[in-house]
């Protein structure tokens, strides 16, 4: 699927946002009118990358507003910037979310406990690119891991860019752990130290914090596409999510391309970006 993004707003201000079309230059929507599946009989998925490597400015899909932009997030009315805690610098893979996927937080996880988050599954990228905010890019699924934040299941599915040039030496949790020495137990340490410098506890893991294989996975991600499905054909509560979508011909939440069209128009005029406030390049040390 070809898809494009298109920015409006000024870049680091509250106004800024990511937009999608498709080849035939209509809105769509990130979050639901993407497939889910690049090629499903091979199991390779789409992802949108809402974070490149490297970067810190805490992207995500925005699943209440129309057409789900990419916008960043605001906590106590400031742009979020996730913290550097030495050693890493950003996000040390680019990240992002597999489409048409829903942690459902009605549902609890037999094997975590706790309930969805309410977003689609993450997945974090190792491959060799560092991608653009708002590519979408095919990848290959290796493994997952389950971090429990704030009593919440938020399935972290390690993946690697199907065109990557190493994609091929890549099919399982075990051939990361081997090509890749040492990405997953700093994977493990970001995602349990990160939230720290805002004052708050490491995060927890399900399954001792180790990693579960492909094939868990592939299902968790069917999981949670299955909720999605649930979530447009209205069998479940959207809640203060927005389904708004302009190709799932039997959801009662789709528009017409004058519509969607319409919705952006709405969104601020692209202009000059804010620069990067100076916390974003200071470095945290504490005693693990």
């Amino acid at each position: 699927m070809s898809v494009t993004a298109e920015e409006k707003g000024r870049p680091n201000t509250g106004d800024y946002r990511v937009y999608f079309k498709n080849s035939a230059g209509g809105f769509i929507s990130p979050f639901h009118d993407i497939p889910a599946y690049a090629n499903e009989a091979e199991n390779i998925f789409h992802a949108v990358v809402e974070v490149p490597r490297w970067t810190n400015a805490k992207m995500e899909i925005s699943t209440g507003d129309p057409l789900n932009p990419l916008r960043q997030d605001v906590k106590n009315g400031n742009l979020r910037y996730v913290a550097n805690v030495f050693p890493h610098k950003g996000y040390i893979w680019n990240y992002g979310a597999i489409p048409q996927t829903w942690e459902d937080p009605n549902h609890r996880d037999e094997d975590t406990g706790c309930c969805g988050d309410n977003d689609p599954i993450d997945i974090c990228d190792i491959g060799n690119k560092v991608c653009s905010r708002g590519e979408v890019i095919k990848v290959k699924v290796l493994g997952t891991l389950a971090l429990i934040d704030e009593g919440e299941t938020d399935w972290k599915v390690v993946v690697i860019n199907n065109e990557d040039p190493d994609a091929s030496d890549f099919n399982s949790i075990d051939d990361v752990r081997r090509l890749r020495p040492g990405y997953l137990e700093a994977t493990v340490d970001w995602f349990k130290r990160y939230k720290v410098p805002d004052g708050k506890p490491e995060n927890q893991f399900a399954f001792g914090g180790e990693f579960k294989d492909r094939d868990y996975a592939i299902e968790t991600i069917k999981r949670t596409h299955a909720f999605w499905k649930a979530l447009v054909s209205m069998a479940t509560d959207a809640g203060g999510l927005n389904c708004m979508n302009t190709s799932l011909s039997g959801s009662p939440f789709c528009c017409s391309d004058g519509e969607a069209k319409a919705a952006v128009e709405s969104a601020a005029a692209v202009g000059a970006g804010e620069p990067l406030p100076p916390s974003v390049d200071k470095w945290f040390y504490y005693e693990k």
